[in-house]
């Protein structure tokens, strides 16, 4: 019998990254899961690349997004990873070098100025560039196909603590997300709620992020059959109920960007 080296708790999109880039390297690995990939937060997230703001990065964070921004780079040449290369529009209250670090913009060699007539009504700055946008339930299928295939389970496995985990194995990856303060016995990890609308695709090609720093912003990210839209951000809510009033001002600022999202159904919330 196999000798399991490490188990990965949690098998949202950390906790498949860490168990592939493990099990790629000839680490016996298991993922345990209290919900399979499908059923985790990871499916409902926008997602695109894009270098943190300044103000929000530690200065270690430059080195992970220069890989990551390579990786995905490298994933775009598969069509079955759900990850292209998508123009991108982002509008900002905050001046460039609040928004982006030098650093940070020498990753994006298409960054340039968004001209004045390329910004939408209210808004004076932005830039444009083509950035990675992953479809997340395809992403997330192409992660659990390349886990399997690299000779690792996924179990669904709740667990009560992590110290229940390293019974099982020395090494033990926590990618809980929200569950890591109980399971690790910290009341300091707290939820952030996040809010996304779903719409059919009205034939929109080009991703709009808006950068602020308040608790609301207007971005959308156009896949092939549908358009995910936001977004808020909100501490200490514990519930994931779609709220109907955040629902319609996500709907309304996004339709004032872009109004061919009028003519698009609602398909989740």
């Amino acid at each position: 019998m196999t000798v399991v080296e490490i188990v990965v708790v949690g098998a949202g999109v950390s906790g498949l990254t860490s168990a592939i880039c493990l099990a790629e390297s000839g680490r016996p690995v298991r993922v345990w899961a209290a919900a399979m990939p499908p059923q985790t937060t990871s499916k409902v997230a926008g997602a695109v690349w894009a270098p943190p703001r300044p103000a929000d990065r530690a200065p270690e964070t430059l080195g992970w997004i220069e890989h990551s921004l390579q990786v995905f780079r490298e994933l775009a040449d598969d069509p079955a990873s759900g990850v292209r290369l998508a123009p991108a529009v982002a509008v900002s209250e905050l001046t460039a070098a609040e928004a982006m670090s030098a650093a940070s913009a020498a990753l994006i060699p298409d960054l340039r100025p968004a001209d004045p007539d390329e910004l939408p009504a209210g808004f004076g700055n932005g830039f444009r560039a083509t950035l990675p946008m992953i479809d997340m339930p395809q992403y997330l299928d192409y992660l659990t196909r390349r886990l399997a295939a690299a000779g690792c389970e996924i179990e669904e496995h709740p667990v009560q603590s992590l110290a229940q985990a390293a019974d099982s194995a020395p090494i033990v990856v926590n990618c809980t997300g929200l569950a890591a303060g109980r399971l690790a016995g910290d009341d300091t990890v707290r939820p952030l709620f996040g809010q996304h609308v779903v719409l059919t695709n009205p034939g929109l090609q080009q991703m709009f992020i808006e950068i602020n720093s308040g608790p609301e912003w207007t971005c959308y990210f156009p896949h092939p059959q549908r358009v995910v839209c936001g977004g808020i951000s909100i501490p200490n809510r514990w519930d994931t109920a779609a709220d109907p009033e955040v629902t319609e001002r996500i709907l309304a600022r996004c339709r004032r960007i872009e109004p061919r999202l009028g003519e698009s159904e609602v398909i989740e919330t």
